[in-house]
């Protein structure tokens, strides 16, 4: 009996334990579910979380890092970006069209500007970050100013004759000063002033607004205001209408409407230089609207590694459109070149503006002229090719040219020349030292690209030959030179060097002789022309005979 007892008390318990957990089944697994539903949720929210940071990164990057020299147009486009990737793919793309030197590992721009905004945060900070400030945005779009006139506690001020003379009492102001500024101008003076004594200046738009005498009366006159020529209201209320009957001069770039078209133009981001004209290199050239040009290029010996590479542009007046400003006729032609070695390496690039001036009354005259640009970039022997594409900022009209070409390699033990130049000036500089274009050593020489001459002109002939040979016994080179011009095969002028040609040592292993002849053309006939310079070297017994051609046009 008691065994049958203490069995059923134990399959009591047992009922009891199995019905607790057939009743807790429903609720585990709900449990496990809603645990499951809190998962995802969390997902999401670290999903949203991630997302809202990475807009805010995105936003930072375009209304801080770059919001001063983002143009509208990328600040548009990016704006429209829908995901990270391509946020990230414009964000390169941006830097890489800043990129003055694509061909480093570094991008010179980028670094430079974000130097800008850690200087300015460390010098202009007041309250507010310094990249804020109008000194630190001037300072990050453009750089350091060329010159600043500084005063940090303001007090005691002479005022120059321009502002009326007198003496009185300034808030802390600064003046800072660029040559030029791209967009903006020439000789740009930019005013700031600290009115509220904190540090943060701003830019003042009158020249007044550093007084700190001005609205105090009778106090701070200037020199005509104390003798009774001129009130300070006409001063405080300076507009183009008190202008006139100020007794004293202003300077225009005084004038609030000059001042307010400055501070409109330091606000535009800086343009993106040229990179419309590179986008142009890689296109077809069959294109309508067509800006006709021609280049040649020349090669001077720098050393056995080095050869200076001219590159010397002509377009002839008249194909290029001019714009009247302020009574003068100007014509602008933007370039843009990229040389390329036959390995793919980029080997140089060079932008520059060409302009043409003259008084509208002279256009006419100046349309029968050509305009000449010149670029002299330094290469290693070798096989090139260059991309060149011109536009007249005016018409827009462009011309691209692709260009293959070799850069000769000079040696040390064999007579040799640069290439004869024909040219239509040919000066000495009679041991002036002088850089820029056209300059070849101690001559001025301007090539004729075309090598198209009329019978009023004279020719030129320019060269420079290299490895001369010394004569042991007389210390000099003993070179004899001849001059032979043919029109058809047949001779139509020779004539010889007159033996006074300069020399210049190069690096103590030979000699290098320049050549420089101007021919009249009076008495040649309309035709083509064939000139050889013939150098014989009297001492190796080498002979050069470089060559060249001309036409000569009625």
């Amino acid at each position: 009996m008691t065994q049958q007892k203490l069995l059923l008390k134990r399959f009591y318990l047992l009922f009891i334990a199995l019905l607790f957990v057939f009743q807790a089944l429903p609720v585990l697994a709900a449990g496990k579910s809603g645990s499951s539903d809190d998962t995802t949720k969390e997902k999401r929210k670290k999903q949203v979380r991630k997302s809202e940071d990475g807009d805010k990164v995105y936003k930072r990057w375009l209304d801080n890092d770059v919001a001063y020299i983002i143009t509208p147009e990328e600040r548009a486009a990016f704006k429209k970006l829908q995901t990270d990737e391509e946020r990230e793919q414009f964000i390169e793309q941006f830097w890489l069209r800043r990129d003055p030197d694509p061909d480093t590992t570094e991008n010179e721009y980028r670094e430079e500007y974000y130097r800008r905004i850690a200087y300015s945060n460390e010098k202009f900070s007041s309250g507010i970050p310094g990249w804020k400030t109008d000194r630190g945005r001037i300072y990050i779009t453009f750089g350091p100013p060329d010159s600043i006139e500084s005063h940090p506690a303001g007090g005691p001020y002479e005022r120059p004759f321009a502002e009326g003379g007198g003496t009185t009492s300034t808030y802390p102001f600064e003046i800072w000063f660029y040559r030029y500024l791209e967009g903006v101008g020439s000789g740009i003076e930019i005013e700031f002033v600290d009115p509220t004594m904190t540090g943060e200046y701003r830019i003042a738009r009158s020249p007044d607004e550093k007084d700190a005498l001005l609205y105090v009366p009778n106090a701070g006159l200037n020199y005509f205001e104390q003798i009774g020529l001129s009130r300070k209201s006409d001063r405080v209320a300076f507009n183009p209408g008190n202008r006139d009957r100020l007794p004293y001069g202003r300077r225009l770039q005084d004038n609030p409407f000059e001042r307010l078209q400055l501070i409109t133009n330091l606000q535009k981001a800086p343009s993106v230089k040229f990179k419309d004209l590179q986008a142009r290199v890689s296109e077809p050239t069959v294109q309508f609207d067509v800006l006709p040009f021609a280049i040649r290029i020349d090669y001077m010996k720098v050393s056995d590694s080095s050869v200076v590479s001219s590159f010397t542009l002509q377009l002839d007046n008249s194909d290029l459109s001019y714009k009247n400003i302020g009574g003068i006729a100007q014509a602008t032609v933007n370039i843009y070149a990229r040389i390329t070695a036959l390995s793919g390496r980029k080997a140089g690039i060079f932008e520059d503006v060409v302009e043409a001036r003259c008084r509208e009354e002279d256009l006419q005259i100046e349309s029968k002229r050509s305009s000449v640009y010149q670029k002299n970039i330094i290469l290693e022997p070798g096989r090139y090719k260059v991309d060149l594409v011109v536009r007249d900022v005016v018409s827009g009209h462009t011309g691209i040219i692709h260009q293959g070409f070799e850069v000769p390699k000079y040696t040390t033990d064999k007579l040799q020349s640069s290439s004869l130049v024909v040219a239509d000036l040919i000066e000495s500089l009679n041991g002036k030292v002088a850089a820029g274009q056209f300059i070849f050593g101690s001559n001025k020489v301007r090539p004729n690209v075309p090598q198209r001459f009329k019978p009023s002109q004279s020719v030129g002939l320019y060269l420079q030959a290299y490895n001369i040979q010394i004569d042991q016994m007389e210390l000099r080179p003993k070179v004899d030179v001849e001059y032979v011009i043919t029109k058809q095969g047949k001779e139509v002028m020779r004539f010889k060097e007159d033996g006074k040609i300069p020399t210049v040592d190069l690096d103590g292993n030979g000699q290098q002789i320049t050549l420089g002849r101007m021919f009249s053309l009076k008495d040649f006939e309309p035709g083509d022309y064939e000139a050889v310079v013939r150098i014989t070297d009297q001492v190796s017994g080498q002979t050069v005979e470089p060559k060249t051609f001309f036409t000569v046009v009625k």
